[in-house]
C-alpha cells in the first residue's frame, strides 16, 4: 500500500482470549450457548507487527482505531504509545450482553477500543455531551447479524459508524486489515467514504463481497 495513503485505520484484531473461553453452556428450553470463541483466536496477536506499516500507510492528519481487549491492551500500549502523540482509550457498553448463567461475576458488557493519533489529526468534534469516550448500543442482532456465515466477534454497524463520523470526513479511505465480514466497510460506504479491507478467511471474504455489492454506491 502506497505511504501516506489512509485516513482512518479502524480494524477488530482477535483478542487471543479463546484460552480463557471454553466450552458450551447448557441452557434450560433454549439451546447451548456458545462459549468457544473461534480458531482464529487462538493464533498470538502481536502489535509489534504492525507498527511499522500502520505508521507508514497513515496520513499525517489520520487516526487509529483499533478494538481489543483486557488481555492485550497494555501489549498495544507498550509498543504505540511513543509513537504517537495520543493514546486513548474508548469504551463500548454493551446494553445487552450475554447473561451470566451461573450469576458469579459482572456481565461482559465492556469492549475498548484503542484511539491513536498525531498533533493536528482530522477530528470532527460535536457537542461536548455527544464525545465522551464511551458509546452504548446492543451487540449485533438479527437481521444485520449474518447467519451463514455467523461471525462470533461482528460489530454492530450503529457503533462503526459513529467512530467513521468522528475520525474522517466524506470520500476519506478506510481501512480494515481485520474486516472479517465487512462491517467496517458497510458503515464506511453508508457514509460515502471509501473502504479498503483485508481479510484471510475466504468465507468470510466472500460474505463482505456479497454484502458490499449491495450498497448502491460501490
Amino acid at each position: 500500500m502506497p505511504d501516506n495513503s489512509i485516513d482512518l485505520i479502524l480494524t477488530d484484531p482477535p483478542y487471543n482470549i479463546a484460552q480463557y473461553s471454553r466450552g458450551n453452556i447448557n441452557l434450560k428450553n433454549r439451546s447451548p450457548l456458545n462459549n468457544n470463541i473461534a480458531s482464529w483466536d487462538e493464533k498470538e496477536i502481536n502489535p509489534s507487527i504492525f507498527l511499522t506499516d500502520f505508521k507508514r500507510i497513515l496520513k499525517p492528519d489520520g487516526n487509529i482505531f483499533i478494538f481489543t481487549s483486557y488481555n492485550l491492551i497494555g501489549k498495544w500500549h507498550e509498543v504505540f504509545d511513543k509513537e504517537f502523540d495520543t493514546f486513548q482509550y474508548f469504551i463500548w457498553h454493551k446494553t445487552n450482553p450475554v447473561p451470566k448463567i451461573y450469576k458469579n461475576g459482572f456481565l461482559n458488557s465492556c469492549e475498548m477500543i484503542i484511539c491513536l493519533w498525531n498533533k493536528g489529526h482530522k477530528w470532527n468534534f460535536t457537542k461536548q455531551n455527544e464525545m465522551h469516550n464511551h458509546f452504548s448500543c446492543p451487540i449485533c442482532m438479527k437481521p444485520e447479524r449474518l447467519q451463514n456465515p455467523k461471525h462470533p466477534t461482528q460489530k454492530p454497524l450503529r457503533l462503526l459508524k459513529h467512530l467513521i463520523k468522528i475520525a474522517s470526513n466524506e470520500k476519506d479511505i478506510v481501512f480494515d486489515p481485520f474486516m472479517g465480514v465487512g462491517s467496517t466497510g458497510v458503515a464506511a460506504l453508508d457514509l460515502k467514504r471509501k473502504f479498503l479491507g483485508c481479510e484471510i478467511d475466504p468465507v468470510y471474504f466472500n460474505a463482505t463481497l456479497d454484502r458490499l455489492e449491495n450498497i448502491n454506491h460501490i
